[in-house]
């Protein structure tokens, strides 16, 4: 048996904790590095929708195994093909990162 979470103390934790604004920055490479993981969850988001009407039974399927294991596949298949260029959209995610973060002189 699970030991019971008690929520309001959580919740009231969670709310206490401080809250770090994210640091104005011009660094392009490090824009990049979080345009191109924003890329990668939504390359596996886009993947996931794709892989869930496929069965993992039949005489090729890998059963529970690849049941389980499936969202981990997916979940690198979207970091690869992000990091290989994806759909192009950490470009533009860069972009905006660095026009809304820039330092006012």
């Amino acid at each position: 048996m699970t030991p019971a979470i008690d929520t309001t103390a959580a919740m009231t934790a969670l709310r206490s904790a401080p809250v770090n604004a994210p640091h104005p920055t011009s660094d392009p490479v490090a824009a990049k590095k979080a345009a191109t993981a924003f890329e990668g969850v939504f390359v596996t988001q886009f993947l996931s929708e794709m892989f869930s009407g496929i069965s993992t039974d039949g005489p090729f399927g890998g059963g529970q195994g690849e049941e389980m294991f499936r969202s981990l596949m997916v979940d690198e298949y979207g970091k690869q093909i992000a990091a290989q260029g994806g759909f192009g959209l950490s470009d533009a995610v860069q972009r905006q990162l660095l026009k809304t973060q820039e330092i006012p002189h």
